[in-house]
């Protein structure tokens, strides 16, 4: 991509989030008293939880933050001449990133009343680590930075899908640092190398987190993954017996498992996010109260295949562990 059509989209993409947030601003008395009357419409039909009035609340939380990032990672710029003073300009970014993340997440939690259970965390130091996490929500991508980054100070790869690229805090801080948003219409060797490369150089205090499922879980979007799959029988029937989770794409988990030298896995399952992975189901109000469980399982180099199909065995029993684990 050329550097104007970079700055033809984030010019794009500044505008619509800095309008977005001036008219959520001034109009947002008005829709409180739209989404409180809404709410009390819905509890009066025998739905639970006030849900309009915490979605508001919420859409101008992130709509702040957006703004408010975009600022910092300016000042960030302008102090390190332009990011040529490379040392504070990508620990001045890492910070943004995290008080980003970890600020929204505590919102989540706050305005929905969420309770957090952790289990394992103890696994994720020392790096360098290779996370691989299920997808579930459109806000599991909070999860890394406040679970992993923030407390235990690894600094994470993220390996993302292009279209992300459309958030325009994501997107600046996102291409400073070395992450890499996945082309998902263009596919192949080249978008696989490119994940691979993610894993070179990692330190003590370093990781790489991957979604191998690439997409959250609907029933849909499990359909058509087998459907990509029917080809393969062996594979069709291990995925099939999945119904929690979709079948990982071994592509980008499996050329980091090839990176030298090898890093250990992490395997990050989770649940109860369920009720955020569309907003019919925010509207629902299913997420109120509910409670999030993570489980972190390191995985040692020597403990891992090295043959490929040996690797994806492995990878599918990882994620038969994580469907049962959801089941239980």
């Amino acid at each position: 991509m050329s550097r104007a059509e970079i700055v033809t989209r984030r010019v794009r993409s500044i505008g619509t989030v800095t309008l977005g947030f001036v008219a959520v601003t001034v109009l947002l008395p008005g829709l409180l008293v739209v989404g409180g009357l809404f709410d009390v419409a819905r509890v009066a039909t025998g739905r639970r939880h006030f849900i309009a009035v915490r979605l508001i609340l919420f859409g101008w939380v992130f709509l702040a933050a957006e703004v408010v990032g975009i600022l910092a990672l300016g000042l960030v710029w302008l102090g390190t001449a332009g990011g040529r003073a490379r040392r504070p300009f990508i620990a001045g970014t890492y910070a943004i990133q995290r008080r980003w993340a970890g600020t929204l997440f505590a919102v989540v939690r706050t305005l929905f009343g969420l309770q957090l259970e952790i289990d394992g965390d103890e696994v994720l130091t020392p790096g360098p680590i290779l996370v691989l996490m299920r997808h579930a929500s459109i806000i599991d991508n909070l999860l890394p930075s406040a679970l992993i980054t923030i407390p235990h100070g690894i600094k994470l790869r993220y390996v993302l899908k292009r279209e992300l690229l459309s958030d325009p805090a994501l997107d600046i801080a996102g291409s400073r640092l070395p992450n890499y948003f996945v082309d998902r219409s263009v596919g192949g060797a080249a978008e696989v190398a490119a994940v691979g490369q993610l894993g070179m150089g990692l330190g003590p205090d370093e990781g790489v987190l991957i979604y191998p499922e690439g997409t959250r879980f609907t029933p849909e979007r499990r359909r058509r993954a087998l459907r990509r799959i029917e080809d393969n029988p062996p594979l069709h029937a291990r995925a099939s017996a999945l119904t929690e989770v979709l079948p990982p794409r071994p592509g980008g988990p499996l050329a980091l498992l090839d990176v030298q030298p090898p890093a250990d896995v992490v395997i990050a399952a989770h649940s109860g996010l369920g009720g955020f992975s569309h907003i019919r189901n925010i509207l629902s109000g299913g997420l109120v109260g509910s409670t999030i469980r993570v489980q972190f399982r390191r995985f040692p180099v020597p403990s891992i295949p090295t043959g490929e199909d040996e690797r994806i065995e492995w990878l599918y029993d990882r994620w038969a562990e994580i469907d049962a684990w959801i089941h239980e």
